[in-house]
């Protein structure tokens, strides 16, 4: 595979800037672009997607943030030149977020320098994108993906379990994946080449969901005009899953557990027994164990059923395994949709990474599907996240006084730092800002501006950190 060509876009009315830029970056594996005014300098950028862009500081209008004049691409440095920066414009630049300034005239090794640098956190991150997805190929299993304790547990386990079980229970909220678990121990089971049959006992009434899992005989009941076979006989020899079985009338749960305990079935209506062989996995949503001490559920059958427990945690308790399912979800929803998406800006993760998840990971499934369809650029932005999702920041909690949005920025600085133990470098990535625009805010906080940043305007500040 040949080395990438790093793309440098120069927005500056001066023709002859961008031929310095090009004798600066001899050798370079560098691109240099030139537009000649803020207008053009946009067009370019949505048409060649540059790394880098460069934009005289007399083009800009100093009221929107650079990150979002640029569309918030999650891995663009954008340089301020001038041919004099006092403090205030540079701390206004930097506040805007910049990713560094640059004095006119432009001295070659300061250009080379800064271009050098970002060519290395570029490959940086191409490294670390290549290992995210040698990641994700290492953290899926049977169509699900995770690597936090817990998942890793639940994986370990369906392993252990799959070529021995003969009833298993899955419980844990809505959406996190009981389907996608039942399907794995039977794939993993002796019983892979055969049948696997679901039933979701929610969405019967009693009568029809009796008939659908048992069968029944002519006559049985109203509109019972021919024999049929249940679900039970459909799936013999096979793997049957009941969804929600919680759901099932305590009439119902004793025909279960009486096939459990002898293999055999009646249909409704008839006195005639049908021997049956299959595995039986249940799913619910809801407390068993509750709903036995209550006497709405039968205890036998629970200890029938649980003899293999599985529990799935919701996804606000496990998301470390967030980033590795947006990129599943989003590699997924690229080729279904003939997308060429390749990620996520960083506010657009903040985003995502903020929100509850209460229909936990099929509602992340959802969303980013719905933000793949929308999403114009290579990048997935928070503008194509769904409404709920974006304002959800914004929302005040009921009865919590209002803040300036300078306090908020503050505490959301001050939460962030704590996730990544005052890594200052880590969080600028995150916040979608430059590291100055960091201790710009820190600074705020403290009320000495001057005496905690001390700026260099010049390329040669230390961008690594």
């Amino acid at each position: 595979m040949s080395d990438p060509v790093y793309f440098v876009l120069v927005i500056d009315h001066d023709v002859g800037i961008a031929a310095d830029f090009g004798r600066a970056l001899l050798g370079l594996p560098v691109a240099v672009l030139r537009a000649g005014d803020r207008a053009e300098g946009i067009s370019f950028y949505r048409e060649f997607l540059p790394q880098m862009v460069l934009l005289d500081a007399e083009l800009d209008d100093g009221e929107v943030p650079l990150h979002d004049l640029f569309a918030n691409d999650s891995a663009l440095e954008v340089v301020l030149m001038t041919d004099r920066w006092t403090q205030t414009g540079a701390l206004a630049a930097a506040a805007r977020g910049a990713s560094d300034l640059l004095t006119k005239p432009l001295e070659p090794s300061k250009v080379r320098q800064l271009v050098s640098g970002f060519i290395a956190q570029a490959e940086t991150r191409r490294h670390t994108q290549e290992l995210d997805n040698e990641l994700l190929e290492a953290c899926q299993f049977q169509g699900m993906v995770g690597r936090s304790p817990r998942m890793l547990e639940v994986f370990s386990r369906v392993r252990r379990v799959a070529p021995l079980f003969q009833t298993a229970l899955i419980t844990g909220p809505t959406g996190t994946g009981k389907e996608l678990i039942a399907r794995a121990l039977h794939n993993l089971s002796p019983r892979s080449r055969e049948k696997f049959v679901v039933c979701d006992c929610s969405a019967l009434t009693e009568t029809l969901l009796e008939s659908q899992l048992f069968g029944h005989v002519k006559g049985a009941f109203t509109g019972a005009t021919l024999d049929r076979a249940g679900l039970f006989e459909y799936a013999n020899r096979g793997t049957l899953f009941l969804d929600e079985i919680g759901e099932l009338s305590l009439r119902a749960q004793a025909k279960l557990l009486r096939i459990l305990q002898s293999q055999e079935l009646q249909r409704v209506g008839s006195p005639v027994t049908t021997t049956v062989d299959i595995h039986l996995i249940a799913a619910t949503n809801r407390d068993v164990r509750e709903l036995t001490s209550k006497g709405q559920f039968r205890e036998d059958l629970f200890y029938r059923l649980s003899m293999i427990e599985i529990q799935l945690a919701p996804l606000a308790d496990r998301k470390v395994d967030l980033p590795l399912l947006q990129r599943h979800f989003l590699q997924h929803f690229s080729t279904k949709y003939g997308k060429r998406l390749n990620g996520i800006s960083r506010r657009a993760q903040i985003l995502l990474t903020r929100h509850s998840w209460p229909g936990n990971v099929r509602e992340l499934e959802n969303v980013i599907g719905n933000a793949c369809i929308m999403a114009q650029g290579k990048i997935i932005r928070d503008e194509d996240l769904p409404e709920a999702i974006r304002v959800q920041m914004a929302r005040p909690d009921r009865g919590a006084p209002f803040m300036t949005l300078e306090e908020v920025q503050s505490h959301h600085l001050e939460y962030v730092l704590k996730q990544v133990d005052g890594n200052k470098a880590r969080a600028a990535e995150i916040l979608g800002v430059s590291r100055a625009t960091i201790y710009v805010m820190l600074a705020r906080r403290i009320g000495n501006v001057c005496h905690a940043m001390p700026l260099t305007v010049a390329a040669t500040s230390d961008r690594r950190g």
